[in-house]
């Protein structure tokens, strides 16, 4: 596993960007594609109460549907009618009017990517997702997801114990965004999250905060960690440069 660590910066001479990470082989993607979807059986085992025979059906019941970097996945004003979840790939979450944008959550890691509020009212979302790298999704139909939970009496532990999170973080989130400067919220996607500062672009981080790119850019000069991964030291601006060439 990728290992994070922060430091204050060291000459430039110190450290140097010594390598590039390995291409993924068939073997490789094979091996994440089976232990994401480890991840999904494991969720389900770990909080809800299936027997193994029935967890094993629900899982296998999921369809993998694939989408291209750039196709928008959930539009404000549709009905959330599949439960999603993220396989592999990244999904940047938006508000949006006819002149702005607001981008509010960023999906890197394996997990639920559906509109709870959504899926279990049948109301129209506000939100808007779209994919900023190609994607693959996990999808079980509402349809199917409540034949199974009524057959194991869990739906509404599910779905109860979801939007408990939800509540929580959205919380949290608001919270942090009133009482925290860019900066610090900066700082703080930095220390928590530092896998958006190498794969989201800057733009888009950007808008998260709620500033312009150009006072981003001051922030991130200002802000001049060395982050270490698996020992090997970047700056934030050598992982940014090093992003953009690659995801070309």
């Amino acid at each position: 596993m990728t290992k994070y660590t922060f430091s204050r910066p060291m000459t430039t001479t110190k450290r140097k960007l010594v390598a590039i990470l390995p291409k993924q082989t068939e073997e490789t993607t094979l091996t994440i594609k089976m232990t994401e979807a480890d991840k999904l059986s494991l969720l389900f085992s770990n909080e809800f109460p299936f027997n193994k025979e029935g967890l094993e059906e629900f899982v296998n019941t999921f369809v993998i549907k694939s989408f291209k970097k750039g196709e928008i996945i959930l539009e404000n004003g549709t009905i959330e009618n599949e439960l999603r979840f993220l396989d592999q790939g990244i999904i940047r979450e938006f508000y949006a009017t006819n002149d702005k944008e607001k981008n509010i959550n960023f999906y890197t890691n394996s997990g639920f990517i559906t509109d709870f509020s959504s899926f279990t009212h049948s109301t129209a979302t506000r939100k808007h997702q779209e994919c900023l790298t190609d994607v693959d999704l996990r999808v079980l139909s509402k349809e199917k997801f409540l034949t199974f939970t009524n057959q194991y009496q869990c739906g509404k532990l599910f779905i109860e114990t979801i939007f408990q999170r939800i509540v929580v973080n959205k919380e949290r989130e608001e919270f942090s965004h009133f009482v925290n400067t860019a900066e610090e919220l900066y700082l703080d996607i930095m220390k928590t999250k530092p896998d958006w500062l190498l794969q989201i672009p800057q733009y888009h981080i950007a808008s998260y905060l709620g500033i312009t790119p150009e006072t981003l850019s001051r922030i991130r000069k200002k802000c001049n960690f060395l982050i270490s991964i698996n020992g090997i030291y970047f700056s934030i601006e050598q992982l940014c440069t090093f992003n953009r060439k690659y995801r070309k």
